[in-house]
This record gives structure tokens, C-alpha cells and sequence, in this order.
């Protein structure tokens, strides 16, 4: 890297650690009840269909999108 690169990105460096960083003022209580066996079971019955299932899908059928037709 050159000379100026290098002043170039410590300026920009120093211009970061600088900036006030503003945070989030949130505060959280205890659940009110507990999360049951069956409440755990349908989240995680949700996500995999939603998330992990299409994506299985798309990379067992990787092989038909290369082919051109």
C-alpha cells in the first residue's frame, strides 16, 4: 500500500473512534409464564419450515438451475 493509503485509512480510523455511538435504551422483564414443551416444539416446527426447508430444496435441485435450457 502506498504512503497516502495508509494516512488515508488512520484519518478515517480516527474519525471513527470519535463518533459518539448511540445505543438502544431498552430494558426487558422476566416472561410473565414459561414456555412450554408444545410452545418450543411449534417455533421450531415454524422456523425449519419456513427457513431450512426451502433452502434443502434449492440445494438438492443446485444441479438443474446450472443446466441451460
Amino acid at each position: 500500500m502506498s504512503l497516502h493509503a495508509v494516512q488515508l485509512l488512520r484519518g478515517l480510523m480516527g474519525l471513527t473512534r470519535r463518533l459518539p455511538v448511540q445505543r438502544a435504551k431498552m430494558h426487558s422483564k422476566p416472561p410473565r409464564e414459561e414456555l412450554g414443551t408444545m410452545d418450543v416444539a411449534v417455533g421450531f416446527t415454524a422456523c425449519f419450515l419456513c427457513f431450512l426447508l426451502p433452502s434443502g430444496w434449492v440445494l438438492s435441485h443446485l444441479e438443474s438451475y446450472k443446466k441451460r435450457e
